[in-house]
């Protein structure tokens, strides 16, 4: 993260140039992927005017704050920014939790293969049929497969069978 500092009006000492460098940091445990920070500070009308800008991947955000006091308005601007940055990334995390739960189209499962010492997992999506827990039965044994993904008909909810061996099968089904 870089960080730069403007100072408009005033010379810029070491020790603000210090407490924004210590107190900037803070965002990057939020957010890992901020590219620069810009820091505008002016004195003003006895009024210390502290602009922060945040570029990250795709978006810009901007906090203002003021106060007599410089160390304290470059706190509140930080604070500010720390709730933008917040609730970005809680905004990236819903979406993405949102969008594997309402992808109900197909159904993910895990083949596991082997070849030699080594074991190979393999995520294939599957579109799940619509049928009968009788009709599940006839295809996994027309197809001699271990197991078979489906929608049960009768409480449209997604199932899996499982070959146990010539004569046992068992049946799970997913909760509302």
């Amino acid at each position: 993260m870089e960080i730069t500092i403007t100072a408009r009006h005033f010379d810029l000492t070491n020790a603000i140039r210090e407490h924004i460098e210590s107190n900037a940091e803070r965002l990057d445990r939020y957010f890992d992927h901020i590219m620069n920070v810009h820091f505008i500070l002016a004195l003003e009308n006895g009024l210390s005017n502290v602009e922060m800008i945040v570029h990250v991947p795709r978006h810009d955000f901007r906090s203002d704050s003021s106060d007599k006091d410089m160390y304290l308005a470059v706190d509140m601007a930080i604070e500010k920014m720390e709730t933008q940055i917040k609730k970005l990334k809680d905004k990236w995390t819903d979406h993405q939790k949102k969008s594997l739960k309402t992808d109900t189209q197909f159904v993910y499962t895990d083949l596991i293969e082997k070849a030699g010492d080594r074991r190979r997992v393999k995520v294939k999506r599957i579109p799940p049929d619509t049928m009968s827990i009788d009709e599940a039965i006839d295809k996994i044994e027309i197809d001699e497969e271990f197991f078979l993904i489906f929608r049960d008909v009768a409480t449209d909810r997604l199932s899996v069978l499982v070959r146990k061996d010539e004569l046992h099968y068992k049946l799970f089904a997913t909760a509302r």
